[in-house]
């Protein structure tokens, strides 16, 4: 799974952020940022749980 965050819809919620910190942080200039594009099967569900969370649907996951 690669995970893409589409900065023309993203707001910077933090929900991503709260949900998977260990895949996306909100930057200074307020929007998500993907720490870990392709990560681990053990983050699945925490990235699953962030991409539902995003109330602009900004986060999109790409099954290899």
């Amino acid at each position: 799974m690669r995970v893409v965050v589409d900065p023309d819809l993203c707001e910077g919620n933090r929900k991503c952020e709260l949900a998977a910190p260990e895949v996306f942080r909100v930057g200074d200039d307020d929007l998500a940022q993907v720490l870990i594009e392709q990560p681990p099967e053990e983050l699945r569900e925490k990235v699953e749980r962030a991409a539902r969370l995003c109330p602009r649907q900004a986060i999109r996951l790409i099954e290899d």
